[in-house]
Parts: C-alpha cells; sequence; structure tokens
C-alpha cells in the first residue's frame, strides 16, 4: 500500500503585539493547518513584538489553537528583549531540545523510518543578530550522530542569504561552522524564519527552508504574508508556500537523493 507523506507546517513570525498584526490571517493559518492536518508544527520564534509576557500569552493562545499534538517552538530574536527568554522558558520550556519520532509506515507497515528536530535559541538578549555557538557544537554532533534518521535542524535565524531582503546583517555569526557541521552530520532540512520572506535553498544534500510571517504585514515589496507546508516522501520533498486565505500556494519539489 502506498505511503502518505510526513506532513510538517511551519510557521514563524507572529509578532504578538504589533501594529501590523492580523488575528484573522493568524485564525486562517490555524484553520488551513488543522485542515491540513500536519503530524508535527514546527514555529520558528518571534512570538512576540517585544518580550512581553502578555505577548508570549497570547502567541501560546494561538499555538494551542493547534490540533496537531506535537510542536517544536524556538524563541527569536525579538523574544529575547527585555529578557523575555525567561518568560519563554516558563510557557514554553527548554531553549534548546530534540524530539526523536517515526513516520513513513503505511498501514501494511512495510516502511518505516525515524525523524529526528534539534532545535536551538539562536537569539541574543536585546540584539537582532544570531549565533548557535561552538559551545553547542558537540551537542549537535551528538544529537545528529543517529542512523536511518531523516534529521531536521531548527532555529529562529537563517543561514543563507535570502532574496529580496536586501543588505545581509542577520546572517548567524558563526553560520559557516554550523553549515559545515549540518552537512557532515548528514542533515536533511533546515527550518528558519526571521527574514519575512519565504525561500529555499537547496544546499549540500540540504534544503535550507526559510519561513514569512505567517500573521502580520511586516512584509517586504510584494512579498505576502505566508506558511509553509513540507511533504516529506520516500523519494521527494514538496515545500508548499501558502498566504493564508488565498487558494494558490507556490510549489517545490525537491529529490531526496540528488546528484550533483
Amino acid at each position: 500500500m502506498e505511503m502518505g507523506p510526513y506532513r510538517i507546517a511551519q510557521v514563524s513570525d507572529f509578532h504578538c503585539g504589533d501594529g501590523r498584526f492580523d488575528e484573522g490571517l493568524m485564525l486562517s493559518a490555524i484553520h488551513e493547518i488543522n485542515e491540513a492536518n500536519p503530524k508535527i508544527v514546527v514555529v520558528c520564534g518571534d512570538l512576540t513584538t517585544a518580550g512581553y509576557l502578555d505577548e508570549f500569552e497570547q502567541a501560546k493562545a494561538y499555538i494551542d489553537m493547534f490540533k496537531c499534538p506535537i510542536k517544536v517552538v524556538v524563541a527569536g530574536n525579538h523574544d529575547h528583549r527585555n529578557l523575555g527568554y525567561l518568560h519563554f522558558e516558563s510557557i514554553f520550556g527548554a531553549r534548546y531540545r530534540t524530539l526523536d519520532l517515526q513516520f513513513g509506515m503505511s498501514s501494511m507497515g512495510n516502511f518505516q523510518e525515524r525523524i529526528k528536530f534539534v532545535a536551538v535559541d539562536s537569539g541574543k538578549p536585546d540584539l537582532n543578530d544570531g549565533e548557535v555557538g561552538r559551545e553547542h557544537y558537540d551537542w549537535l554532533r551528538e544529537e545528529f550522530t543517529v542512523g536511518h534518521t531523516f534529521k531536521v535542524f531548527v532555529l529562529h535565524h537563517h543561514l543563507v542569504s535570502v532574496p529580496g531582503t536586501g543588505r545581509e546583517r542577520n546572517i548567524v555569526w558563526d553560520a559557516g561552522d554550523v553549515l559545515a557541521r549540518l552537512r557532515g552530520a548528514g542533515v536533511d532540512l533546515v527550518l528558519c524564519g526571521h527574514k519575512h520572506v519565504p525561500y529555499v535553498w537547496p544546499l549540500s544534500n540540504m534544503l535550507i527552508i526559510n519561513s514569512g510571517t505567517v500573521s502580520t504585514y511586516r512584509t517586504r515589496g510584494y512579498t505576502e504574508p505566508s506558511y509553509n507546508m513540507i511533504n516529506i516522501m520516500p523519494e521527494e520533498i514538496l515545500v508548499a508556500t501558502k498566504t493564508p486565505r488565498e487558494e494558490f500556494a507556490q510549489e517545490w519539489s525537491f529529490s531526496r537523493f540528488p546528484v550533483y
């Protein structure tokens, strides 16, 4: 029997508390994602605007509306403002976490695979810049030293420049070292946000998938608010970027086993 996809919903940059936040966008995205029935919802940071407790509580209320029981949530640079990472920890738990799951089993039980998520906090208190930090490199290597596993790395800041975002200022300070370690560990997906522009970079057998802002009009040019739906199949990965309330979705298809 044919296996269905392992579906990941990727949302980012809620910016609760911002004047350009639109609850209609947020609720529409939640409804559409619930209809799509993903296996996991990944939230790539900037839940808040200024790191205040009421903004985190608002973000938590929206995240709780996702029916999917499995969620990975990381902090963004805005969530570090005003010691906001303390509120993040009290509401969402550890800022560095791993999740090891099984996926890809058909109803006949003839295919199975593991998927592992390693999520980090790339933020710096009261700075827009980000860093993974060399003190975490050994931990990353150990967590990704697993065989026969689809590997996903989650952070807020981007590791590669995103087109249409102007002068580059916010790639994590140690992006080159991090990319080398992810490549060496055989990481398959990198999920990030921050720049409010969706884009996909295929790089060294990894897909680096950037998510736009799902619920604000803090957008650039003609870029619209959006979220990503990622479908992992045995032979390919399908990435769809969708604006809430619109029927059209931009789609990309990538081989799981590219030949370079």
